[in-house]
């Protein structure tokens, strides 16, 4: 094993889940596929979403925000890891790790806090229809993206200056796909339990508060939907909200596990895994989820295809 003394210009070495799979070609050609489905999914729901007019309200464009959110994350992280594959070089820099690290972390919280203020959506479309269009208005709506990635982006840069002022010099090998807060601290010399105590505190504020938010939603739903006199709108109700919970439970599902179970219970292959699942299945089935039971979103990329592609005719 290498020790080394860190400084502005020494980098990182990742060692990942494909150094540590038993079949690392089949895995990065699986890692490949997920991110050219995420690619091509997020892209495909962000045009849909913003050329039809119909698509025009409060629902999808925070939908259109979330595709934004989940591109930006899974490539932040997959290319690189691909590549390195590809390349045999698993080398970061000081300052690529503490920039990954920072998009990491601005997206990661952005994608917290706007699947609550979805879920507040949904509760107001939901118990509160005819006032929707008030208390859903644009400027709510610009205020809930703006709170969203501004909150995060100031939590990242706090975490992101502090993690990376202490000083590495143990081994180099950060035994993680990206660089994270926990594996990162693991390779510092000075004492950080303090500081850990605080990143995991932070990291339980962080997703536990937004996800009550959404059960209070939820529960609230629930009773609206039973409620309801019309099997069909009770229907399309439980289809909508039943997608964003799925989103729910599998993006918080993985972000919970690393950064609320206490750092006892982690063991690298298991935090590479679910960096896997959070970071790169997730944003590549999000749209999937949303879009296939959809009948208004599949009906607008219906509409745009047949626009661009068959132009003479009138059917779409």
């Amino acid at each position: 094993m290498e020790f080394w003394n860190s400084t502005l210009g020494s980098g990182f070495i990742l060692v990942g889940i494909l150094d540590d799979s038993g079949y690392p070609e089949l895995l990065c050609a699986t890692i490949t596929a997920l991110y050219t489905l995420a690619l091509t999914s997020n892209g495909l729901l962000l045009l849909v979403i913003t050329m039809d007019a119909r698509l025009h309200v409060p629902m999808y464009f925070l939908l259109g925000q979330l595709s934004l959110m989940d591109l930006l994350l899974t490539s932040v992280i997959t290319p690189k890891a691909i590549m390195d594959f590809i390349l045999k070089d698993n080398t970061i820099s000081f300052g690529g790790c503490a920039f990954q690290m920072f998009l990491e972390l601005t997206l990661g919280g952005a994608e917290d806090l706007l699947l609550a203020f979805m879920a507040y959506d949904r509760y107001v479309a939901i118990c509160h229809p005819l006032n929707y269009m008030i208390f859903m208005r644009p400027s709510v709506c610009w205020f809930m993206v703006a709170t969203s990635w501004i909150l995060a982006s100031l939590m990242a840069i706090v975490f992101t200056m502090y993690t990376m002022l202490y000083p590495f010099c143990k081994s180099r090998q950060i035994r993680h796909l990206f660089c994270e807060i926990p594996p990162l601290l693991k390779l510092a010399c000075a004492d950080t339990s303090a500081y850990e105590l605080m990143v995991y505190l932070t990291g339980v504020s962080v997703l536990i508060l937004p996800l009550a938010v959404i059960l209070a939603s939820y529960v609230r739903i629930l009773f609206s939907v039973l409620h309801m006199p019309s099997n069909e709108g009770r229907k399309k109700a439980l289809v909508t909200c039943s997608s964003h919970l799925i989103v729910v439970g599998m993006w918080y599902g993985g972000a919970s596990f690393m950064y609320v179970l206490p750092s006892q219970f982690h063991s690298p292959k298991q935090d590479n895994i679910l960096s896997v699942f959070y970071t790169i299945v997730t944003p590549a089935l999000n749209p999937l989820i949303y879009s296939l039971r959809n009948k208004e979103v599949t009906g607008a990329l219906r509409r745009i295809l047949g626009k661009h592609l068959w132009p003479t005719q009138s059917t779409f």
